[in-house]
């Protein structure tokens, strides 16, 4: 599927004329029909652009079918790092990126820090019994 189909067809199913998504976006008119007419390929940035003027997620622009895809990480829940503020965007940010990670790298990155994990846990269970005795 070409990308400017499926934006003039996401754009036309919110009843959106070119002109409320050039107000929306940001994006210049002449340029949102070309990107439409497949005469432009956007960066990603640009198509983040154009998702949020007709109000959908990003992956919709590529992603046509019904069901929802799955995730490939899961959400953080409301306790522990990530869960608001600074450190919540940051977090997002670090899964937006491994999400788009080929699916080797991403599970050798995710098995280093399972170990660093296990070490930390470890150096702090070590240093636990010793204060102990």
């Amino acid at each position: 599927m070409v990308i400017g189909e499926r934006l003039k067809a996401l754009r036309e199913k919110k009843n959106m004329s070119q002109g409320e998504m050039e107000k929306r976006s940001g994006l210049v008119r002449s340029y949102i029909s070309r990107v439409e007419n497949g005469h432009t390929v956007p960066a990603i940035e640009t198509l983040e652009k154009m998702a949020y003027a007709v109000g959908v997620p990003l992956y919709q622009i590529f992603y046509g079918g019904r069901k929802l895809p799955v995730p490939l990480l899961p959400k953080m829940d409301d306790c522990g790092w990530g869960s608001s503020g600074r450190d919540a965007k940051t977090f997002g940010r670090f899964r937006r990126l491994l999400e788009r990670t080929p699916e080797p790298d991403r599970k050798l990155l995710l098995y280093v820090a399972q170990k660093m994990s296990q070490k930390k846990t470890c150096f702090v269970q070590r240093k636990r019994r010793r204060s102990k005795e």
